[in-house]
């Protein structure tokens, strides 16, 4: 890699189902002080960034972003409105349980809640037949090789160097995005023909960054000082369990608060790593986590996908980029220092 004249730009994204609707209303907000600060009004957010890495929801929002366009492949197909669109107008069908499908699972009981033709044809619309290596930057997303019992990491610049790790985009999306009792795992095949059979990547790495932070330290021979880091949650929720119920607690009863458990926590800690990473460097300006607490008005289920929630979640959204708009503008300034 030619050395750069800016700092390396990492974009983040955490994971939590519809609950992506808040970091996507956050980078609706960045791409318009990039508009702003540029004096571009097609500037979109994948041109200012040069790794972006997700897990889950996360990682189809890094696919979304990062998609040539069609008939214009060096431009991006979609701007971070129109990604968020993804989920304020399929989001219920994604998340849709057919009478059928209830009765035959038991209501989720009996095998996952959700049947996958919703998902994928959403992703199918979306990306097409749009291949990893086809993607305009270096991504990192997440996933977990449920056979081979290995994370899973889906890299486009890798993707351009061996047929073997690429994949269709709409494979990797739902890969990523197979969560546990929600959706049944993906069976995703490479270009080479080979199959992984996949889950969520939420499992083992719900918040990303770190790992961004190893992939650009390794493959692009960055250092810290010489990266900046921007990460999105995607809102958290503090449901506290009283001993004596967590006590008695069946293998059933266990099932969505470890889940949830699992998720906040590995995310504090990358954070917490991140930050003791930047602050011995002595550059804790160039890390910026922005998330945000779940307040009542809004649903933290990961599948509720009502008109209601849905709203909610976008207003919770535009409110968390207004709150964090001075962080948002210092972060803006350190992206396009050095840029030509």
């Amino acid at each position: 890699m030619k050395k750069l004249s800016h700092k390396f730009r990492i974009l983040s994204i955490d994971g939590g189902g519809i609950r992506g609707i808040i970091p996507g209303q956050i980078l609706v907000d960045l791409e318009e002080k990039l508009r702003d600060a540029t004096g571009k009004t097609d500037v979109c957010i994948s041109d200012y960034f040069d790794l972006i890495a997700g897990t889950s929801t996360g990682g189809i929002l890094a696919c979304a972003l990062l998609c040539p366009g069609s008939e214009k492949p060096k431009k991006p197909r979609f701007t971070a409105q129109e990604v968020v669109d993804l989920y304020m107008e399929r989001g219920d069908e994604i998340f849709s349980i057919p009478v059928f499908h209830k009765l035959r699972t038991a209501f989720g009981v009996l095998d996952e809640k959700y049947p996958s033709k919703g998902i994928e044809d959403a992703l199918n619309d979306y990306f097409g037949n749009t291949k990893l290596s086809m993607l305009r930057k270096p991504c990192l997303i997440s996933a977990y090789d449920v056979t081979r019992r290995k994370a899973t990491f889906f890299t486009s610049h890798d993707a351009k160097k061996d047929p073997a790790k690429d994949f269709l985009i709409r494979d990797v999306a739902r890969a990523t995005s197979a969560a546990p009792t929600y959706f049944e795992c993906a069976n995703v095949e490479s270009l080479t023909g080979v199959h992984y059979p996949l889950i969520d990547g939420g499992v083992f790495v719900n918040n990303p960054a770190l790992c961004a932070y190893a992939e650009a330290h390794n493959n692009f021979k960055v250092t810290a000082r010489e990266m900046i880091i921007l990460s999105l949650g995607t809102g958290s929720v503090k449901e506290e369990y009283e001993y004596k119920k967590v006590s008695d607690w069946s293998m059933i009863e266990w099932i969505k608060p470890i889940l949830s458990i699992m998720m906040s926590g590995v995310s504090e800690v990358v954070d917490y790593q991140l930050r003791q990473i930047y602050s011995a460097v002595k550059a804790p300006n160039q890390y910026l986590r922005i998330d945000t607490h779940l307040p009542v008005t809004v649903n933290p289920a990961m599948d509720d996908a009502t008109e209601e929630n849905r709203r909610a979640l976008k207003e919770l959204g535009t409110e968390t980029a207004q709150e964090h708009s001075g962080k948002l503008n210092k972060f803006v300034k350190l992206m396009l220092a050095g840029v030509k």
